[in-house]
């Protein structure tokens, strides 16, 4: 299977040179970019949230292997997707899914179900690949998309995915896709973000999980989040780094409806 990039040309530039060009201007390159567990960054447009996740990929070393957990918005297909093989194309060029850690995951997590169709037309993977690319042409993918699951699922889960992170030698890179809440004001967004962002610096997925639904934050991407968070603390986490956060208003000047975007790290 080829998946074709399906949001270039509106959400980021189709032409190679162009897109290539807007990510390395949002993606300032550490002089020593450091080895991390995982990450949150964003997925909307380029020219709202590039500038955060930029600043995020730029601080962190991107191994060869990256599992990306995307957000199923559409709710069509299996509630935890996965595409075990094949390619995802974008205008820089195809990224390989690394099959044998596709394998892995899929036998430590038996709630993974094999199915494109999840990702068929899902926006929050794809807006991954050109900064992922940029900072390390050679990448392969493992990727999944998640609709939403009880905290039980989650934890285990994590807990797959940790065992599978730790069943090779390789390095991993762990990338939970996430725009924070949807609509708010300016003020709004921010109050409600820094609750879910508390809590992610915690490491607390558990209480991540609970504010989220308890506030009624509209953080889309909670499930990849949790699992992500899960699956760090599996693996011995012991901090957390909100690298940067922001809001569309930053960019629109409409501060009466805004989205929030966050980059944090997990060593």
């Amino acid at each position: 299977m080829m998946r074709k990039a399906q949001y270039a040309g509106s959400w980021y530039p189709a032409d190679p040179a162009e897109l290539r060009a807007q990510i390395s201007a949002y993606t300032p390159v550490s002089s020593s970019p450091e080895k991390v567990l995982g990450v949150v960054a964003p997925h909307a447009g380029v020219v709202y949230s590039g500038h955060v996740a930029g600043a995020l990929y730029g601080r962190v070393e991107i191994p060869d292997t990256v599992v990306v957990l995307s957000v199923n918005h559409r709710g069509v297909g299996a509630r935890a997707a996965l595409s075990s093989s094949g390619t995802w194309e974008t205008p820089l060029g195809r990224v390989p899914v690394q099959e044998g850690a596709a394998a892995e995951l899929k036998k430590q997590i038996p709630l993974l179900e094999e199915d494109a169709l999840a990702h068929a037309r899902e926006h929050s993977l794809e807006l991954h690949l050109p900064f992922l690319q940029v900072r390390n042409p050679g990448f392969r993918l493992v990727p999944v998309c998640l609709q939403h699951l009880g905290f039980s699922d989650c934890r285990r889960m994590g807990k797959g995915l940790a065992a599978m992170v730790r069943a090779s030698p390789d390095a991993k890179l762990l990338v939970a896709s996430s725009d924070m809440s949807h609509f708010e004001t300016e003020a709004s967004a921010r109050d409600k973000d820094a609750l879910a962002i508390g809590r992610i610096l915690a490491l607390d997925p558990e209480g991540l999980y609970e504010t989220v639904r308890r506030e009624r934050i509209t953080m889309c991407g909670v499930i990849p989040v949790t699992v992500l968070l899960c699956a760090c603390l599996e693996l011995g986490a012991r901090g957390a780094e909100l690298v940067k956060y922001a809001t569309s208003g930053d960019v629109s000047g409409d501060l009466a409806s805004v989205v929030g975007y966050a980059g944090i790290l997990v060593r």
